[in-house]
């Protein structure tokens, strides 16, 4: 891939969807079509190019932060991916309305039966309110990301209000009735309508309709439904989703390049990091050691850039992985390990559609190889396995041992060092590959200690803690202080960067560089990649 490379950003967004497929348990390309059957109500509504544009974005980006309390929603229903995809079961509570009853059937589900009794206690004393915010919080941080990735104010606005209910009971329930963009309308219906064609047909999107118009559903796009829902929805079950929804982009001259698409694929990789608190900042920091790395060893300027969008890429497919084992703190299963073994796959599968992101994917999907070809999920090794895979193998390695895990605390760095090196030795890693690396994380410095937001040191400790997702109890016990003494931080801290829960405070803390807890000083080419 070349340096100056242009990405569409419709391709970053069409890429990321496909890993949000997987986050609800339905086939690649759910959201795809979905912004087919949008664009589709929004030509028959009469809709002008600029509004087209929104509902294209709206659609793609809609459910983009339903995977950052994945930690949470699987510490109370076990399998996060399994209690997602029950959504489109039956129709999206109103705000104010008891958990479905199949939620609290599922709390604890996976564990004994002491377990979920203790859980089910605590649900009922403090985990419903957790429960209550989640869906208004998936939608502000949607929001972000659209922020981030610079799209227009129409479809910050749009992707944030795409909870929202024609009757006012949504979420957060701010808006009603024609308050509600007209893009967060669309982007609603075609998201129950796909799943509904694909799994009833013409009989189940028209029984959707009837049943959902004035209460979830604008009675517009209903009526459109029942009048001429044949014709709107003819074929879609058989088009090359990808290449008609990156043809179907109503402005071509949204790209990014160089340092901005740097920027978009940071973005991106720091959303995707939020699924577990184990791997926050881990992409970054990955994607700038390999980088390094490889400009250590003499790389050329295009091979350090490819390193670097490689590393941060590298993670996308953890979204089709279930945080009941991303977080599991015991020894994985046969069933649980194979479906860590699909993730560099399913990373691949979400790039390698994009002409200009394939050769990207072509890399990540090596990061789990193993020079002696026991590494999935190729098993690749020898001279079948490229010097850039050797590379960015190893800078994973190595960042992964110095974060915690739930299995272990994080390895100190001589220890992280002593192991890769005993790794060498074993077959698995390519010496000169080990070297560049350890070279390169001999210059890791610690961050700074003052706090962004006026945060005093002891906060930013707290943070940090908070956002691995220590309990206040948890972190009382690291910091030799009390529980009430923490908490009172985390209110604090919470006032002052303007977070209410989790997911959001470790956003902050990634952005403001306070995650990982150490950096690299990568070196950049003068010439601007």
């Amino acid at each position: 891939m070349s340096k100056g490379a242009p990405v569409r950003l419709a391709e970053l967004a069409a890429a990321l969807s496909l890993g949000i497929d997987l986050g609800f348990g339905q086939p690649m390309e759910h959201v795809l079509r979905q912004c087919l059957i949008a664009l589709r109500l929004a030509e028959a509504l009469g809709l002008g190019a600029e509004e087209r544009s929104t509902v294209y974005y709206t659609s793609l980006l809609v459910n983009v932060g339903c995977h950052t309390d994945a930690h949470e929603q699987a510490k109370w229903f076990g399998d996060d991916l399994k209690m997602k995809s029950g959504k489109y079961e039956g129709e999206m509570p109103a705000r104010g309305t008891r958990p479905p009853a199949k939620a609290l059937l599922a709390l604890g589900a996976g564990h004994p039966p002491l377990h979920r009794f203790r859980l089910g206690l605590e649900f009922m004393l403090f985990g419903h309110r957790e429960l209550s915010g989640m869906i208004s919080h998936h939608a502000a941080i949607a929001r972000v990301l659209a922020e981030q990735l610079e799209l227009p104010e129409a479809v910050q606005v749009a992707v944030g209000s795409s909870y929202e209910r024609w009757d006012g009971q949504g979420w957060p329930g701010e808006l009603g009735g024609k308050e509600v963009p007209v893009a967060a309308r669309l982007a609603l219906v075609a998201e129950f309508v796909e799943v509904a064609y694909r799994v009833g047909g013409l009989a189940a999107v028209k029984k959707l309709a009837r049943e959902r118009s004035g209460g979830q559903f604008d009675p517009a796009i209903s009526d459109l439904l029942l009048d001429d829902g044949a014709a709107l929805l003819a074929g879609i079950e058989s088009v090359a989703a990808w290449d008609a929804v990156i043809g179907a982009e109503q402005a071509l001259t949204l790209v990014v390049t160089g340092d901005k698409l740097d920027a978009a694929l940071t973005a991106l990789a720091n959303f995707v990091d939020l699924k577990s608190p184990y791997f926050l900042g881990h992409a970054r920091a990955v994607g700038a050691l390999a980088a390094e790395a490889g400009a250590r060893a003499g790389m050329a300027e295009v091979e350090v850039t490819l390193l670097r969008r490689a590393g941060l890429v590298h993670g996308f497919g953890r979204l089709g992985v279930s945080n009941a084992i991303l977080d599991k703190r015991g020894p994985l299963g046969p069933g649980e390990w194979e479906r860590v073994r699909l993730q560099p796959y399913l990373t691949e599968r979400m790039l390698c559609q994009s002409e200009t992101l394939a050769p990207i994917a072509r890399l990540a999907v090596q990061h789990r190889e193993r020079l002696d070809g026991s590494g999935y999920p190729g098993g690749l090794g020898g001279a079948r396995l490229p010097r850039e895979a050797r590379f960015l193998a190893v800078a994973d390695a190595y960042q992964s041992m110095r974060e915690p895990r739930p299995h272990r605390a994080a390895l100190s760095a001589e220890q992280a060092a002593s192991e890769l090196r005993a790794d060498v030795k074993a077959g698995l890693y390519d010496a000169e590959a080990v070297d560049a690396v350890l070279s390169a994380a001999g210059h890791r410095v610690t961050l700074r200690r003052d706090g962004p937001a006026g945060l005093t040191l002891r906060e930013v400790e707290v943070l940090r803690l908070v956002a691995r997702g220590l309990s206040n109890k948890e972190v009382a016990e690291r910091l030799f202080i009390s529980p009430k003494t923490v908490a009172n931080h985390v209110e604090h801290i919470y006032a002052k960067i303007d977070a209410t829960n989790r997911a959001a405070a470790s956003l902050f803390a990634m952005q403001h560089g306070l995650l990982p807890e150490e950096e690299f000083p990568v070196r950049l080419p003068a010439a601007a990649v």
